[in-house]
């Protein structure tokens, strides 16, 4: 099974390392710096899985989740931030992420999580 990821993140070099980093490991990867424009991204780019920062210009990661959890529920969201504490983390569970990881992550770590999002999103296609 092709992993087809979304990665959101403000912070340009992070994103086209983290990119590379996952297309090296087979996955097929687009990126946005926004939250706006990571919604337009999910209208038709068909990833299983995003990977989405906490902290964005303009549209925050929370209200980009949100908007994934209406428009694609099937999709799985790892929320990947460096700034969140606790009350993000639970926010963020009782909207609907699949997983909340703090940066700096291990990049086999963050590509087994990508995975078994992959997996779940597959099986909520599937229904």
């Amino acid at each position: 099974m092709a992993i087809h990821v979304l990665l959101v993140d403000d912070e340009v070099d992070f994103v086209q390392t983290l990119a590379e980093r996952l297309r090296i490991r087979g996955m097929t990867v687009d990126t946005a710096h926004d939250g706006e424009h990571a919604l337009q991204i999910v209208d038709d780019c068909g990833a299983s899985v995003m990977v989405l920062d906490l902290r964005l210009p303009g549209m925050d990661g929370m209200e980009v989740l949100r908007n994934v959890r209406k428009k694609c529920p099937h999709m799985q969201v790892i929320m990947l931030t460096g700034h969140g504490g606790r009350k993000d983390e639970d926010s963020a569970r009782l909207i609907g992420v699949f997983e909340y990881l703090n940066k700096p992550v291990d990049i086999s770590q963050l590509s087994e999580v990508i995975a078994a999002a992959a997996n779940e999103a597959a099986l909520l296609s599937a229904d």
